[in-house]
């Protein structure tokens, strides 16, 4: 059984340096596609008087709108997340959780893990089920968690991309990019199965989290956005940051796995104690956002109508090739 982990680093995307800081969230927060487009910038920072002019523009017209946005003001982000915990709630009774209040065992609430049986019952990714035909579970298995840690760690990643995706892709923009990319990680995930002949039971948020991240990454490196570049710039240096250091953290089980049992009590860390965390199911969901971001981009301020279809006909494309993937995939696994 493998689970999918993504760790937030200290304090939230962005972090929490000053004022300065603050504002670049506040910018972007209030971003509204379709916004006439700031002139790009050139490369050595400096401006023309009709730039300066637009960016003061800009800054008075945010700070207008953030009078009237709040953090609440996320729709999809809190569908996602309200679905995920949902889940997990009416998960709640068919677990090790009630056993461990009843007794007072409050150490083990944030570690203690589901079977494989509950998890494939409420819509893990599992290979062998895959294989029967239920491929609806590349989809559900991104709403189920193993444990009260992994689906906190997920849910505030999920929150801190959230409120700078949903700005920049829509409500069902974001929507869409959470299931593809989730969908994606598990059809990796379920690729390398089929290649090693090895059965997996794949579950968690973080391989779409990764592909938000990824989208983000392209979204944030266009110029024309109505968002000073500096801040741009800054805000896209921290995700990288935030999924670089998620994917090291995602290997270090593996290369901790590769070492001796003598050398791992010399650690004092227990073999059996070991996250199994699925990275092919985080860089899956990586590179599909990747790619998801770069039709958009240049349509990002052409106008609220086209970017919308250029998002339709990117997430449409988008699941046809995932479904042919898929097909072919089934076709050499029965092959096998």
């Amino acid at each position: 059984m493998s689970s999918s982990d993504f760790h937030p680093p200290k304090g939230r995307i962005g972090g929490s340096t000053g004022d300065s800081m603050d504002d670049q969230i506040d910018e972007l927060r209030t971003l509204e596609i379709g916004d006439v487009p700031l002139q790009p910038t050139p490369e050595d920072g400096s401006q023309t008087q009709s730039q300066t002019q637009s960016q003061t523009r800009f800054q008075t017209q945010s700070h207008s709108r953030a009078r009237r946005v709040s953090l609440w003001f996320y729709p999809a982000t809190y569908l996602l997340m309200g679905i995920n915990i949902t889940v997990f709630a009416v998960m709640f009774f068919y677990g090790p959780l009630p056993s461990l209040i009843q007794h007072h065992d409050w150490s083990g609430l944030l570690t203690a893990p589901y079977n494989g049986l509950t998890l494939e019952r409420f819509g893990g990714t599992s290979s062998y089920l895959i294989q029967q035909g239920q491929w609806w579970r590349l989809v559900t298995g991104t709403f189920v968690h193993v444990t009260v840690l992994h689906i906190a760690l997920n849910m505030w990643c999920l929150w801190n991309l959230g409120l700078f995706g949903e700005p920049l892709l829509g409500k069902r923009g974001l929507v869409a990019v959470y299931l593809l990319t989730g969908a994606t990680g598990m059809l990796f995930s379920y690729a390398w199965s089929v290649l090693t002949g090895q059965g997996v039971l794949v579950v968690g948020a973080s391989g779409a989290v990764f592909g938000i991240a990824g989208t983000l990454i392209v979204l944030l490196s266009n110029r024309r956005l109505a968002v000073p570049w500096e801040d741009l710039r800054s805000l896209r240096r921290q995700v990288i940051f935030f999924a670089a250091a998620n994917l090291v953290l995602g290997m270090t089980p593996q290369v901790l796995g590769m070492a001796s049992r003598s050398q791992l009590r010399l650690l004092h860390l227990d073999f059996g104690m070991l996250p199994r965390i699925d990275n092919t199911a985080h860089l899956g969901g990586f590179v599909c956002g990747l790619l998801l971001g770069l039709p958009l981009f240049q349509h990002m301020t052409a106008g609220r109508e086209r970017y919308r279809a250029r998002q339709r006909v990117t997430f449409g494309f988008a699941t046809l090739l995932l479904c042919l993937f898929a097909y072919a995939l089934s076709k050499f696994s029965q092959g096998r």
